[in-house]
């Protein structure tokens, strides 16, 4: 009789053991610490000058945690705001507030204001000029100049190019840059980097960059003699300039949150958005509101 007792007491002792390590190989495989691993999919759409940002933002994420996937996509601000109101797609990447977009509802959106960027016009290398006033910016752009030669240039015929009216790129250099001037007709694409390489290879081209997209191919030009750098932009000298927005429909959760929290952490804030051209929020100086008030911060 004692030795079977004994025996059951062995057998429920190991029993417990077996337990244990079976909750601990799941805490391994599953949790830390009693969290479910991060997993899931996330769609991003939009601005294109983003897209640098994102894209590298979501692959180091993606690395850390394994079972979430981030697809980053272009299109310009306007089709991320509209997708991601209607639903079809988790962030829409924004150069413009979603109050500025017609047939938003901004209500229904949550605005994560990544970073800062700064906006310049660009010139092929060959158009030997680095300075325009706004007025002569607007003269050509709006067709009134046509030959560099009228602004101390070569005798060249001007060559526009544009991003389409979808575009924050476009919006934002339109409203600070050419004081809401509408712009000629000329050569139109969809992506900055199609632009860049546009105004690269096209003698007497001119066009529109964020700075994040500067790579020495292009040169950019300064306005009314102010350099379009990271110091004349915090100091609000410089007004060609918009937040980088990745906007949500609702509070996000999840991978969605843990992505966009990782995104202001240090490690994409002092790293990688400085390497790629882009200023912290928490650098600037100024602050701007979605009518386009500055005001010191």
């Amino acid at each position: 009789m004692k030795k079977t007792k004994w025996i059951v007491l062995a057998v429920l002792c190991l029993a417990a053991l077996a337990a244990l390590a079976g909750c601990g190989g799941r805490d391994r495989q599953g949790t830390a610490g009693n969290r479910p691993q991060l997993s899931g999919n996330i769609t991003a759409v939009g601005s294109t000058a983003m897209q640098p940002l994102v894209e590298q933002a979501a692959n180091q994420f993606m690395a850390k945690h394994p079972n979430v996937k981030i697809v980053v996509q272009g299109g310009g601000s306007g089709t991320g705001l509209t997708q991601v109101a209607q639903g079809a797609a988790d962030i829409g990447n924004s150069d413009i507030f979603a109050e500025e977009k017609d047939g938003i509802d901004a209500s229904q959106l949550v605005d994560h204001q990544i970073c800062v960027v700064g906006m310049a016009a660009v010139v092929n290398p060959a158009v030997n000029i680095d300075n325009l006033t706004r007025q002569q910016l607007v003269d050509i752009f709006t067709g009134k100049i046509t030959n560099w030669k009228d602004v101390g240039g070569p005798d060249q015929k001007v060559v526009l190019v544009n991003r389409p009216k979808a575009s924050g790129t476009r919006a934002t250099f339109k409203k600070y840059a050419l004081g809401g001037a509408e712009e000629a007709a000329g050569i139109e694409e969809d992506s900055s980097g199609t632009v860049r390489k546009i105004v690269k290879e096209t003698p007497g081209a001119i066009g529109y960059l964020a700075l994040s997209y500067l790579d020495g191919s292009v040169k950019a030009i300064k306005l009314d003699g102010v350099e379009p750098s990271k110091e004349n932009i915090t100091s609000g000298k410089y007004p060609v300039w918009a937040y980088q927005h990745s906007y949500t429909k609702g509070k996000p959760s999840g991978a969605l949150e843990a992505f966009l929290n990782y995104i202001m952490t240090d490690e994409v804030q002092k790293s990688i958005i400085p390497q790629l051209g882009y200023i912290p929020v928490t650098e600037m100086k100024v602050v701007r509101d979605a009518s386009g008030n500055v005001k010191s911060k």
